[in-house]
């Protein structure tokens, strides 16, 4: 019949979005075993990261410094100074900046010593009354009530010790960070001159180094500045609703802000605790709409103008990426897993001409979107043109041809 006819060649030349689907496509008798090739060496790899994880976390993590703080060597070089003193700055700078935090997070656990033991019996309570309402909405009655009876507050000051030991590092990572910033440092200055040499046979994975490298120091640096930014502003805020402990959640959000999606959350919990403790709902209500507003603002809004293109990531990848990377190479993978990731990509997509078909399923989203604006903009015209009265020649209300009939493929590839 006729209408069987028009839908047969509807459905051969678009697809259910209305794109046009190409019929053709190059034939490849091994794609599933290269698929499955793929995902064995992935897993192989993912293991042996996790095997290694205490040397690889504190090596990429000094690539990266050094990636941030290479700006620095640049315009040091461009004013007379000599290759040498400009590779001892840098190298100074970011041991500088790691002995600041490193003082910083003393500081901060000392302090968050002190605070479990002002505030044990508190917790204690506080703990009880959680099991109680649990208990009240039949939630394991038996099971809560052990866990509170057998809960002690001096424990979370050893969890946390943990935390932030995965974070910061031990001795061992200490030496090992250091080291690779002095030994980094010094080859960073042959690294233009080794970039130049090999984009002649190579300028693909050049151009992938080069915008990896302002990529990841656009990302890092931009974080930090808006991080202490948001550190300070929840530290002044938390000591103005005299929630204990405002140094320590001011610098836990500074932390957590390296943390995409997850961080915020992260860095709520602890003032949410103490607030309920001292001040009960209205200081947990008015912490939960101060963090609100400052960690909108400036996650939200500042920081998507400030970083711009550089992670062109899609937001399920870079939740997935923070959960993957935690597990692979502990705390500090969720620090870096926006670099680690855009590491991966560049070593897979990035440098890899045949792969340029898969960036927009990665986060490059300026052609969809553009497409989508032009479905839009023709769904809304068809509207228009059906409410006109004029559906086949130009509507009244927008001047314009009404958009393809049904049976002609659309346009857009």
């Amino acid at each position: 019949m006729w209408w069987k006819r028009k839908r047969s060649k509807d459905a051969a030349s678009m697809g259910d979005s209305g794109v046009v689907v190409s019929p053709v496509e190059p034939p490849n008798a091994h794609r599933n075993a290269f698929i499955l090739i793929g995902l064995g060496g992935a897993t192989i790899a993912a293991f042996g990261l996790a095997a290694i994880a205490g040397v690889f976390a504190p090596f990429f993590l000094g690539v990266v410094l050094t990636i941030c703080v290479h700006p620095l060597r640049v315009w040091l070089e461009k004013r007379g100074v000599p290759r040498g003193i400009a590779t001892a700055a840098v190298i100074i700078a970011v041991l500088a900046l790691l002995l600041a935090l490193g003082y910083a997070l003393l500081v901060a656990f000392g302090q968050f010593g002190a605070l479990l033991h002002e505030f044990s019996a508190e917790i204690a309570a506080f703990g009880q009354d959680v099991a109680a309402w649990l208990s009240s909405i039949g939630i394991g009655a038996d099971e809560i009530d052990d866990a509170a009876a057998n809960f002690d507050p001096a424990a979370l000051l050893g969890f946390f010790g943990g935390l932030i030991g995965g974070i910061t590092g031990v001795f061992s990572l200490l030496v090992i960070v250091f080291t690779m910033l002095l030994l980094m440092g010094m080859d960073a200055a042959f690294v233009p001159t080794l970039l130049r040499q090999l984009y002649p046979a190579r300028p693909l994975v050049v151009a992938s180094l080069v915008t990896y490298g302002s990529n990841v120091r656009r990302y890092m640096v931009a974080t930090a500045g808006l991080g202490v930014a948001q550190g300070v502003l929840n530290w002044i805020a938390l000591i103005i609703l005299g929630v204990p402990g405002a140094f320590i959640w001011g610098l836990l959000a500074f932390i957590c802000s390296f943390i995409p999606n997850v961080g915020y959350f992260i860095a709520l919990i602890p003032p949410i605790v103490f607030g309920a403790l001292v001040g009960g709902w209205p200081t947990v209500i008015a912490v939960i709409i101060v963090y609100a507003v400052i960690n909108g603002v400036i996650q939200s809004v500042i920081q998507p103008r400030v970083i711009g293109k550089a992670v062109n990531l899609s937001q399920t990848i870079t939740f997935f990426s923070v959960l993957f990377w935690a597990v692979v190479i502990g705390p500090i993978g969720a620090i870096l897993a926006i670099p680690l990731t855009l590491l991966v990509r560049l070593i897979l997509v990035d440098s890899n001409p045949a792969m340029g078909w898969i960036r927009p399923m990665l986060g490059e989203l300026d052609e969809a979107k553009a497409v989508m604006a032009q479905f839009d903009a023709e769904a809304k015209a068809e509207r228009i043109a059906r409410k006109g009265g004029k559906p086949g020649g130009v509507s009244e209300a927008s001047g314009k041809a009404p958009p393809l009939s049904s049976d002609e493929p659309s346009p857009v590839p």
